[in-house]
């Protein structure tokens, strides 16, 4: 489960397992409070949240859009 990078208390990241076929880009995330998988490409947008309220999940949207380079590159060098 490679960590992307990490925010406050909330980790970055995306299983090395992403289904067959392969799913799109997408990032989850998880802290002490909840979980959420958000799709990177073609914009960012929540596929499902568990534990977060709704400020929350906006300021991760915004953190990814922040780093959706940073993410896709990560996402293309590990499973290439």
């Amino acid at each position: 489960m490679p960590v992307v990078f990490r925010h406050r208390s909330f980790r970055f990241f995306f299983y090395s397992n992403e289904g067959d076929p392969r799913e799109p880009l997408h990032i989850h995330v998880r802290s002490p409070e909840g979980e959420a998988k958000f799709w990177v490409r073609p914009s960012v947008a929540l596929a499902y949240s568990e534990g977060f309220d709704a400020r929350t999940l906006r300021e991760l949207a915004d953190v990814i859009a922040g780093k959706a380079e940073l993410i896709e590159r990560i996402w293309n060098d590990h499973f290439a």
